[in-house]
């Protein structure tokens, strides 16, 4: 006979359980409950038949005497529908009284041990599936990845900001420093790359008017793999006319601290052995002083590329100033910056789309926060001067031809979308993995990315 296309109606384990408790050792209560979820453990007792069903609630005992259900034919992982009483067993464990059991799916191939569960790191990478099968914690990261999108979407739409979607597949890539992934559209017979940020898009919907924007959604760089770091990874953007750096440094406190708030009940989390409180005010320190605590601020790239080969860091990959002084930040000052801390006024060369400070054309309104020793996300006072704009595309063409492969390559169609006139606007972005990182605890990317990138098994 096959196995039922369908189980309807049927309540969560969690809220079972919740009814399940209060009663007495022993009782059962006179409603009728149906729960369907994979079978994890096994216990027969003579004329009962202990089971433990997990759905993604949580897990609760099954109690199925054999004089109601009849002989008991599952194995451990097969996927079942009961209906039955909510029960406290006679040792207080909240149950389900079990009147009848349907298999609604056989398992094929037997689940790892599952007391100890799923532990070779690369296996949960590679089978994702196993690992949220045999991992309670695995289940609960996932749950609080995707409540945290939600808690963003619901604080932005609040604020009266319009999520938006812009092309992945891009004539030009732009709006960071990065490599991208090349493709080719057929059709057409032309190269297109899949996008390195959101940015120069929903700029053009600022000029179009629409003020307030926002987008959640996958960039690809082209770049090696480490704790923080994954070719494709997800990025929220957002760009508020009529705003600057200030302004947004003010919203990203808020937005952190209350998804924190909303997503986990505090705003208190614990990362890399830090208890970090992410309840604005933040620290904010300028760019150039942090650089120049460790004696290592200055626009003299030999003299930097000097002080830098004598602390032992290898700066044959750094081809100009601005590479050299972004690699100092990144060794010496991201790591140090654990508790909450807004970087502010960066030089111009790290900076393409950021307008100036009003006292020095050499230092932009920008910004970059950290939290636990890893950068959670950068924001600009974005440049609205078409002229200004196309200046500092020529600067990064400079920069490409020093050697810096990561430049911006510059997007005429953006500097004429400017022309027409966008009004003073603050921009942000903010990496929803490493954000998943910090309010779950997990020192490493991967494990906040349901399917990691891996290289593939010979």
């Amino acid at each position: 006979m096959p196995a039922p296309k369908r189980f309807p109606d049927r309540d969560e384990i969690a809220a079972v359980r919740a009814e399940a408790e209060p009663l007495e050792n022993g009782a059962t209560a006179e409603t009728k409950r149906r729960l369907a979820g994979r079978v994890m453990a096994r216990r027969d007792m003579g004329k009962l038949v202990f089971l433990d069903l997990v759905d993604r609630s949580g897990r609760i005992q099954l109690m199925c005497p054999a004089d109601a259900t009849g002989e008991i034919d599952v194995h451990l992982g097969d996927i079942v529908g009961v209906v039955g009483s909510p029960a406290k067993s006679r040792r207080g464990e909240p149950s389900l009284l079990v009147d009848s059991l349907e298999r609604l799916a056989q398992i094929r191939t037997p689940l790892p041990d599952t007391f100890h569960g799923l532990t070779d790191v690369e296996l949960r990478y590679r089978k994702r599936y196993l690992d949220l099968l045999m991992n309670e914690e695995s289940r609960d990261d996932a749950l609080v990845r995707s409540r945290t999108v939600a808690a963003i979407r619901h604080i932005l739409d609040g604020w009266g900001f319009v999520e938006v979607e812009t092309p992945i597949l891009q004539p030009r890539y732009g709006g960071a420093f990065a490599e991208p992934f090349v493709t080719h559209w057929n059709s057409l017979d032309e190269d297109r790359y899949l996008r390195i940020a959101t940015e120069l898009y929903l700029k053009r919907l600022i000029v179009g008017g629409l003020e307030k924007v926002y987008e959640i959604g996958k960039d690809f760089r082209n770049e090696g793999v480490s704790f923080k770091h994954h070719p494709e990874f997800t990025m929220l953007e957002w760009y508020e006319a009529y705003a600057d750096y200030r302004d947004t440094m003010a919203r990203i406190e808020q937005l952190v601290s209350q998804a924190a708030q909303d997503v986990l009940g505090t705003t208190v989390v614990a990362f890399r052995g830090h208890e970090i409180d992410l309840a604005p005010p933040w620290e904010r320190v300028k760019f150039v002083d942090a650089l120049a605590e460790f004696g290592l601020w200055t626009r003299d790239e030999a003299e930097l590329r000097r002080l830098l080969e004598a602390r032992g860091v290898d700066v044959s990959k750094d081809p100009t100033w601005a590479k050299l002084i972004d690699h100092a930040h990144s060794h010496f000052v991201e790591p140090q910056l654990i508790r909450p801390t807004i970087l502010y006024d960066y030089p111009i060369e790290l900076s393409p789309f950021a307008r100036t400070t009003e006292d020095d054309p050499t230092i932009v309104e920008r910004f970059e926060y950290f939290a636990g020793g890893i950068e959670l996300g950068n924001a600009f006072t974005e440049i609205n001067d078409s002229v200004e704009q196309q200046e500092r595309f020529a600067g990064q063409l400079g920069e490409g031809a020093a050697g810096n492969v990561e430049a911006e390559r510059g997007d005429p169609d953006y500097v004429e979308a400017l022309s027409y006139g966008m009004p003073p606007t603050g921009g942000i972005g903010l990496g929803i993995d490493r954000l998943a990182m910090l309010f779950t605890g997990r020192e490493s990317i991967r494990d906040v990315i349901l399917f990691p990138a891996l290289r593939e098994k010979t």
